[in-house]
């Protein structure tokens, strides 16, 4: 029997071979071994002032998670990339996280155009999207959570305040040009008619996302408000283009006690980057406000500026919608002992958890979360002094009643409609069902 020798150069190389080999295994089971989690939000372009903050709190978020012993006995793994204020490059990274990088969910986008964009290949990959800002409604998926308000946890408390207890008669509603803006000022059309405003006593404004020359748009809103009827402006004006907007009313000297503007985008992130002393007395309608008193948002604050190693970084509403969200989305993976998208879909409706301002929200049937609803009033120092707020939460709904073709429509995720978009007159889902 003849023995079977190596030379040393193949020695080498059967043992770098052997040592590749391993490191492969070591890095398949590291990759096994964790959850990776999708952080999507824009850290350049026009929409950065605003998602960058989202993505840092998402980091947060995890990190505190990976303290606590992380999910299902494995750590989580942020995988953060920039889709750059780009909505067709939202839809390309999303595809990469869902197919590539295997995430279990995403936590991502802003504006509503960008949440078009994810939305089909969420749907067509059926991977999870966790939805933290305001959007326009008129929309359910299987695939997606809505932790931001819809129209009638915003937009509607915000125009009866004004309505209400500013008297307002005269309506300015400014937004930029794209779907949220534009369909959330159809569903306020619609509210001020029913209402009894006349068409005369509306003007509806709209401009590209980033636009900075405010000096003309500014004066009509001016001459729109000196009739002698009190007027207001309801902005859907989003990202860096409300820093321009702000400061050509201070120029005008439009203050709140003339004309005042509630804002849907503004918060005290996109404040913290203006001077804010024309601003005093301007509104906001959020969830949120990191003015608000309780132990839990005290707590949050403390965690966020030791995390960013900052004390002056805000905090805002988007940010509280991914606090929520994610801790529900921890919840229901614990509930279905697995990351599978449709056990985890199912395990989170009903799931509750704190939110920041003392009440506890639930996720809905329709995927859209319960929420209190707060007016802000823009103090010298970028904070706001909640003016208003609801008795209790309200519950997010996801078709308008103020559309007559949304009216009959409801959305519920649990059996036995199955169904995000189903007609309560024709009996009929025309859409995804379960």
């Amino acid at each position: 029997m003849t023995e079977s020798r190596l030379s040393f150069p193949e020695k080498l190389a059967s043992l770098a071979l052997g040592v590749g080999l391993s490191l492969l295994a070591g890095s398949a089971l590291a990759a096994e071994d964790t959850i990776k989690v999708g952080i999507l939000h824009s850290l350049s372009g026009t929409m950065a002032i605003s998602e960058t903050t989202l993505k840092d709190t998402m980091l947060m978020l995890i990190d505190e998670q990976n303290r606590k012993g992380g999910l299902l006995g494995k750590k989580l793994e942020p995988v953060v990339v920039d889709p750059a204020s780009n909505w067709p490059l939202f839809a390309e990274k999303t595809r990469e996280l869902i197919s590539k990088d295997k995430v279990a969910a995403i936590f991502g986008c802003w504006t509503s155009v960008s949440r078009k964009s994810v939305l089909p290949v969420v749907e067509e990959l059926n991977g999870l999207l966790f939805y933290p800002v305001q959007y326009e409604g008129e929309e359910s998926s299987k695939n997606v959570f809505y932790t931001g308000a819809a129209p009638n946890q915003q937009a509607i408390p915000a125009v009866d305040y004004l309505m209400n207890d500013l008297k307002v008669k005269r309506w300015v509603l400014a937004g930029t040009d794209y779907v949220y803006p534009r369909t959330t000022n159809k569903i306020l059309e619609a509210y001020l008619k029913a209402k009894g405003v006349k068409e005369k006593d509306i003007m509806i404004n709209y401009t590209p996302f980033g636009h900075s020359d405010w000096q003309s748009i500014v004066a009509d809103i001016k001459k729109f408000g000196s009739t002698g009827k009190k007027a207001a402006v309801v902005s859907t004006i989003n990202g860096d283009a409300n820093v321009p907007f702000y400061k050509e009313l201070g120029n005008q000297g439009i203050s709140a006690e003339k004309i005042p503007v509630v804002a849907f985008s503004v918060g005290e992130e996109e404040l913290s980057g203006v001077d804010t002393k024309p601003l005093v007395g301007h509104l906001a309608a959020w969830n949120y406000f990191m003015s608000v008193d309780t132990p839990e948002n005290a707590a949050f604050i403390t965690k966020w500026q030791q995390f960013t190693k900052n004390r002056q970084r805000v905090t805002n509403d988007p940010m509280e919608a991914h606090y929520v969200g994610f801790n529900m989305w921890v919840k229901a993976v614990e509930k279905a002992k697995s990351t599978d998208t449709d056990a985890v879909a199912k395990a989170i409706i009903g799931t509750e958890f704190p939110n920041l301002t003392g009440g506890t929200s639930k996720m809905l049937s329709n995927h859209h979360i319960s929420k209190p609803v707060l007016i802000g009033e823009i103090q010298d120092d970028g904070q706001f002094q909640v003016v208003w707020q609801t008795k209790k939460l309200v519950d997010g709904d996801a078709w308008s009643d103020f559309l007559p073709e949304s009216k009959p429509i409801v959305a519920d995720w649990t059996p036995p409609i199955n169904c995000g978009n189903y007609n309560t007159k024709t009996k009929k889902c025309s859409g995804q069902t379960y």
